[in-house]
Parts: C-alpha cells; structure tokens; sequence
C-alpha cells in the first residue's frame, strides 16, 4: 500500500479537488463505501438494541446509553482525528479500522449488559476513523455538497437494505445473526481500503494555529450541533407520539420504511441540487419543513398524515446534510471546520435525544417539538449571522 503519485488524465477525473490532488472514480468510490460502513450501525441500531433488550440481555435504560456512547466515541475520534492525524497511509489506516470494527461486530454476538456497552463504546472508534476519511476527501473537493449528497444517498440506500435484510435475519437469527451480518459487511473495508487514495493534500494551517477550527469554524460547528440535534431530539419519540394521536404500532412502522425511503430521495436531490442552489436557502427552507411536520405530528393527524409528514421529515433530513460543509467552509475557508463537521453531526444525535428526555413524560411527550423548534431556529439564526458577516467581508475585500 504505498503512496501513489496521483496524477490521472483529465478525462479520468470524477473528483475535482480544491485541495490536493484530483480522484479518479474507483478511489473516489471506495472512500465513500468506507464513510457507509462507519454508519451502518446506525440504521440498524433500534433493532439490534431493542431485540437485546427483548431476550433479557440489555436493560430499557441501556437501549439510550448504548446509543449515546457509541455516537460519542465515533464522533470525538472523528473530530480527534480531523483535528490532529496526518492524512498519510490512509490505506492501511482504513484497513486496520475495518478489522477492528469487524472484530468488535462479532465480538458483540455473544455480549451482554455491560459487555454490550463496552463493546459498542469501542466500536464507535474505528467507525469514526472510517467516517474521517470520507469527509477528508470531501472536504476538499470545489464543490462538496455534491460529494456530500452522494454519500449520503450511498450511505442512507445501504442502511435501508441493511434494515431490510433484517426482516428476514432477526426472527431467524436474532440478535446475533444482526451482528454477525455488521461484521461482514466490515470486512468489505478490507476490499475497499487498497483502493482508497493513500493520501489527501495537508489543509491550510498558519504557522502560530493549531489544526483545529478557527473562532468563526467553532461558531459554525455549535450552529451545526444546535441545527441537527433538532431533528434526533423529536425523532426518537416517533412511536410515542403515534400513540398518542390514537394510532396503532404498524403506522409508527410505516412511516419509518417511509422516511427511510424519503431520505434516498433527499440524497439524490441533494446531489441533484448541488452547485445551484445556495446553502443558506436549502435551511431555510428545510426549516419550514421540519417545523411544519412535527407540528403535525404533535397534532394527532389520521393515519395517512402521519405518515407523509415522516415522509417530508425524512427527505428533509438528508437534504441538510450535505449542505452543512459549504456552510462551514463559508465560515472557515481552510476548510478545517469542515472536517469536523461530521463529529458534530454525530455529537448532535447523541445530544438531541438527551435533552428531549428531560422535559417529555410518559404521558406527553410534545415538549421535544418545542424543544426541536426552539433548536433549529437557534441554530438558523446563528447560520444567518455568520452569512452575513462572511458576505460583508466579502464585499470589503472587493471593494479594497
């Protein structure tokens, strides 16, 4: 796995890089399977979790700790790594990551109680490690957004086929049949790493700074936590609120295989949208569509409603995500916020739920609306600030 000189014809290139060298398709694709596998656990994770709780081996209460502490580990190692790792050997990194994560998949088969946390808490590190990669690349490309969206509509499709083969694997297999299925689909890392670029170009870092983000990129990243713990923060009480509005388990079900199907949807149109259509105008937007739609579900809407407003959440969900790097990289042109970006997506979804846990009952759980809208509007305004004042330097950098 040795570095490679990178240096393919023009019409070879899929990647255009602002930064660093340019990718060819096969590079460009298996850093962008290596950034689905980091997250496959994710779109699993209520089933696998929910079944061990079912057969006695994971507590109600370690349903949310497990979740939490693995979106914790994977995000700090993300952010860990985004802020200090050398992009070099990025080939034998992302193989040794995948045999880990592989390792702790089945490792976790046979776990239970405090077992399944630990495990899960260390497997969060290698899938971090996966997920820097993906964003390494990114981050770096003209136009990130369109890399984005293709991540996520790769990532967002194979979760979906993921949770659609455990249909079969989970009544026959249990949970270890689940996990032994996340271990293999690691192993693919082990294919996909050697084709992956051996390095990426060092971001712009002045000789007096560090590799971490600068003030304006910190400020960036809190408008990032504030916007996506929006959406996990009312999410997660999906079933709940179904209950409350009179309807049955199976229309909580459908409206999740709906918003699994919306969110592919929003990664093609993200990627679609990619290039034409500004940042700032995608969050407006999507804030009307995220506010509107919990507030129809905290309404007890019939059936049919409910399902459809899962189904405008869920493509708005994905639709945002890759949107969120050109914001950062408005805000910190290096380009080192934006390698934190996904960390921080990841922190959100740990805390969005933790919040919401403090002000819902089992009786009402309509305070995570409020909570999400009061949320995402902080984080919009902020967004709208930090706009504002990269357009009036902007301006006064033309103007001198």
């Amino acid at each position: 796995m040795s570095e490679p000189e990178n240096s393919p014809s023009a019409d070879e290139i899929v990647v255009v890089e602002a930064i660093g060298p340019s990718l060819t398709l096969i590079p460009a694709a298996a850093t962008i399977v290596l950034g689905s596998l980091a997250l496959f656990m994710v779109g699993v994770m209520p089933v696998l979790l929910g079944t061990l709780a079912e057969t006695g081996r994971l507590s109600a209460a370690g349903i949310g700790q497990c979740a939490t502490l693995e979106s914790l580990a994977m995000g700090l190692c993300a952010g860990l790594c985004g802020a200090f790792l050398k992009t070099r050997h990025i080939r034998w990194i992302a193989a040794g990551a995948s045999l880990a994560l592989a390792a702790l998949d089945f490792g976790s088969m046979s776990a239970s109680g405090a077992g399944v946390l630990t495990l899960r808490t260390l497997a969060g590190f290698p899938e971090g490690i996966l997920l820097w990669i993906t964003v390494g690349m990114i981050a770096r490309t003209e136009v990130p957004e369109r890399w984005a969206g293709v991540y996520w509509t790769s990532l967002v499709s194979g979760q979906l086929l993921m949770a659609l083969s455990f249909v079969y694997i989970i009544p026959h297999f249990g949970s270890e049949g689940g996990f032994a299925a996340l271990g293999l689909t690691a192993l693919l890392g082990l294919g996909a790493a050697p084709l992956a670029p051996n390095f990426y170009a060092d971001l712009a870092v002045n000789p007096d700074e560090s590799g971490a983000p600068p003030l304006r990129g910190w400020w960036a990243l809190f408008a990032t936590l504030l916007f996506t713990a929006a959406s996990g923060a009312v999410f997660v009480y999906l079933q709940p609120m179904s209950h409350e509005a009179g309807l049955s388990a199976d229309v909580a079900r459908t409206s999740l295989w709906v918003s699994l199907a919306a969110q592919v949807a929003g990664g093609f149109l993200a990627t679609a949208l990619a290039g034409r259509i500004h940042w700032f105008t995608v969050f407006c937007l999507s804030t009307i569509l995220f506010i509107s739609g919990w507030f129809t579900l905290m309404n007890h809407p019939p059936a049919w409603l409910f399902i459809a407003a899962n189904g405008w959440i869920g493509l708005v969900i994905v639709l945002i995500g890759p949107f969120l790097v050109p914001m950062t990289i408005e805000a910190d042109p290096s380009r080192r916020t934006a390698m934190q970006s996904g960390a921080t997506q990841l922190l959100a979804g740990a805390l969005g739920p933790a919040l919401a846990s403090l002000i819902v009952s089992d009786a009402d759980v309509s305070g995570a609306v409020w909570l999400g809208t009061a949320l995402i509007l902080s984080g919009l305004v902020l967004m709208g600030a930090l706009h504002v004042t990269a357009l009036r330097a902007r301006r006064k950098l033309l103007a001198a």
